[in-house]
């Protein structure tokens, strides 16, 4: 099985070159790396170019200008090749080691979807409105798409590429994360989990999602439970 990284990047030149370097040393998976700019002004562009010219193996694309997470994943799915694809934040909140985790169900025929949740595995505890919303988030998922997830907004998702190149993601910013759970949900397919790795961080560490980006995903929830 040959598995599809995609990292969107967005000014983080503090972790970048170590998150690379961490999901490079994951032995015993068949992978392409693609990272994903989204208008970064902070040095990530010229990280970015070293890290290629040193491996050509890696894939990297630029976006024109800052457009959103949901706008990097889009592009970078588009270009993916790989049986899986999976979502990787460009910070270190999330070990890739986690990967045979996330894999092992998939190998297994247990699943064809697997989240990594951050609440049932070990993890550095998150700000407590961070926590609030994930778990309101998580439970509204729940209730209006009849299921038992415990981490609706985790990163690590791990998808079938041709299911997630097929879907007709809208979603610009972070409520990507919802729609495209929506979205897999209202197809029928049960989402499967496998406790994950989590150091999370704050604002002031430049973690970019906050209170603003919960209203959007809110109404996301609840717009695709009956709209494409």
């Amino acid at each position: 099985m040959k598995l599809s990284i995609v990292i969107p990047v967005y000014n983080e030149v503090a972790t970048l070159e170590t998150l690379v370097g961490r999901v490079k040393s994951v032995d015993g998976i068949d992978k392409e790396i693609i990272l994903v700019d989204d208008g970064s002004t902070d040095g990530s562009r010229e990280i970015l170019k070293k890290l290629q010219a040193e491996d050509s193996s890696l894939r990297v694309v630029y976006q024109p200008q800052n457009m959103g997470k949901g706008a990097a994943l889009r592009t970078g799915f588009k270009v993916a090749t790989g049986d899986y694809i999976i979502v990787q934040d460009a910070d270190l909140e999330y070990d890739p080691n986690d990967y045979h985790k996330l894999v092992k169900p998939i190998l297994e025929g247990k699943a064809k979807v697997v989240y990594g949740s951050r609440f049932t595995g070990e993890h550095r505890n998150m700000n407590f409105k961070h926590w609030v919303g994930n778990q309101f988030l998580t439970l509204l998922t729940n209730v209006l798409y009849d299921t038992t997830l415990s981490d609706m907004e985790t990163c690590y998702k791990l998808i079938p590429r041709e299911m997630l190149q097929s879907i007709k993601i809208k979603s610009n910013r972070f409520n990507f994360e919802p729609e495209i759970t929506a979205k897999i949900l209202r197809s029928g397919i049960r989402i499967y989990e496998v406790p994950i790795s989590y150091a999370g961080r704050e604002a002031n560490e430049g973690k970019k999602i906050s209170w603003k980006d919960g209203l959007p995903a809110l109404w996301s929830i609840i717009k695709y439970r009956f709209v494409d």
